[in-house]
């Protein structure tokens, strides 16, 4: 249970932050820079869902898929290593990869084949989700980076996780868009 009594500590002042392990890293670590755009990702999902009330399936989906980034945070958050928390750690999990497989496939399963790639855009719940698709992309490449730190350990199935979710915001911005129809698609050299 977590319990936040007092938000400010001052035990930041010094630009540093404490992992789960109780290390204190500098704010601008890469494992900081990671949970950090994971919580990007998720604050961005918040603001695509205030589009997707009339997608009730999906606007589901994105709630758990919000949940299960604050546990990918808890999990880079608290590194494996010889600084052993007081707890078990929380870790993300197959099943969680699993889950999220099924989601895109139930949204792709209507959606018209792709014959050229899509501008971001459309309607807003589309254009929302498509800015959250980046910025998970975004923390994916930096989570990569950590996980071919030496020294540095990531859970695959977080990896794997996150991977997922941006392909379910690339999935669900079609959806949002009339299951495809109101896709905007690009026209390679169109204004040349």
């Amino acid at each position: 249970m977590v319990i936040l009594n007092k938000i400010y500590t001052k035990t930041g002042d010094d630009g540093t932050t404490g992992l789960g392990t109780g290390e204190r890293r500098f704010k601008y670590d890469l494992r900081v820079e990671c949970y950090g755009t994971v919580d990007e990702t998720n604050a961005s999902i918040g603001l695509a869902r205030l589009h997707t009330e009339t997608l009730p399936e999906l606007h589901a989906m994105l709630l758990r898929i919000q949940n299960d980034l604050f546990d990918l945070g808890a999990d880079l958050a608290t590194p494996e290593g010889d600084d052993k928390p007081e707890y078990e750690p929380l870790r993300l999990t197959e099943s969680q990869v699993t889950r999220i497989e099924g989601d895109i496939d139930a949204l792709n399963k209507d959606l018209s084949a792709l014959r050229s790639f899509i501008l971001p855009g459309g309607s807003a719940a589309a254009a929302a989700l498509h800015v959250s698709r980046t910025v998970a992309r975004r923390a994916e490449r930096l989570i990569v980076q950590l996980a071919e730190t030496p020294g540095e350990h990531v859970n695959p199935s977080g990896m794997r996780y996150l991977n997922r979710v941006s392909d379910l915001l690339f999935v669900a911005a079609r959806h949002a868009n009339a299951g495809g129809k109101d896709d905007i698609l690009w026209v390679p050299g169109e204004n040349r």
